[in-house]
């Protein structure tokens, strides 16, 4: 298959250094509404990349559950082929693509788990048949003969721990902190002149400070 004429020109929008907020959450917040207002499936999802001892990169689709004020928070399974990884090299990129809005957000930095009380209270807010399916998915990414051994592994848990009983939080499961390091805001233009502002945390004063510049695209 030839790509090679495949192409559309991004003219959606524009990203002016000059006026973009001091802090990068701000501007991430207003993006992600904005995603939200124009009804983009899903923008929330994330590609997260890591890398283990072994120095090949990983990347898979997870979901951002919250921004804080010092970065972005996801939920998994801490045995996971990520959880890994994160055991490894405390370090990952997570990538955000809106094509109807024709802009991408990349976040950089270092990642560690959340508070343990805090996963349990996320943990307890999601629909009983996917506290259920955590518990099937141990260890996740681990190899399983077939999905009948799953089904029946899901309806003895469902057995187990029938509707409005409540579920466990496994040990095994929790969030995620990416403590954002370097942050990317990426807007298409015409003739692949593209926007590309990049806030860098600035290591020689406070934790709050930013610095921005513009790449070339």
């Amino acid at each position: 298959m030839d790509f090679t004429d495949q192409r559309l020109s991004y003219e959606k929008g524009m990203l002016d250094q000059q006026s973009v907020p001091e802090s990068p959450f701000e501007l991430l917040k207003g993006w992600m509404s904005e995603a939200i207002a124009q009804n983009v499936q899903e923008p929330y999802a994330m590609s997260l990349a890591t890398c283990g001892a072994d120095n090949k990169p990983s990347v898979r689709i997870v979901l951002l559950r919250e921004v804080t004020e010092t970065g972005i928070v996801f939920y998994t399974n801490y045995e996971s082929a990520k959880g890994q990884d994160i055991a490894e090299n405390p370090n990952a990129e997570a990538l955000f693509f809106w094509h109807e809005l024709e802009r991408q957000i990349r976040i950089s930095g270092s990642i560690a788990k959340i508070d343990a009380d805090k996963s349990a209270a996320y943990f307890q807010k999601r629909p009983h048949d996917s506290q259920v399916g955590a518990w099937v998915s141990q260890p996740q990414s681990g190899e399983v003969s077939n999905r009948e051994v799953m089904e029946q592994t899901f309806a003895q848990l469902q057995s187990d721990y029938p509707e409005n009983s409540p579920v466990p939080t496994p040990e095994f499961w929790g969030g995620y902190e990416i403590r954002v390091e370097k942050i990317e805001f990426w807007q298409g233009r015409a003739n692949r002149m593209h926007d590309r502002i990049v806030y860098m945390r600035d290591q020689n004063s406070s934790s709050s400070a930013w610095t921005t510049k513009r790449l070339l695209p």
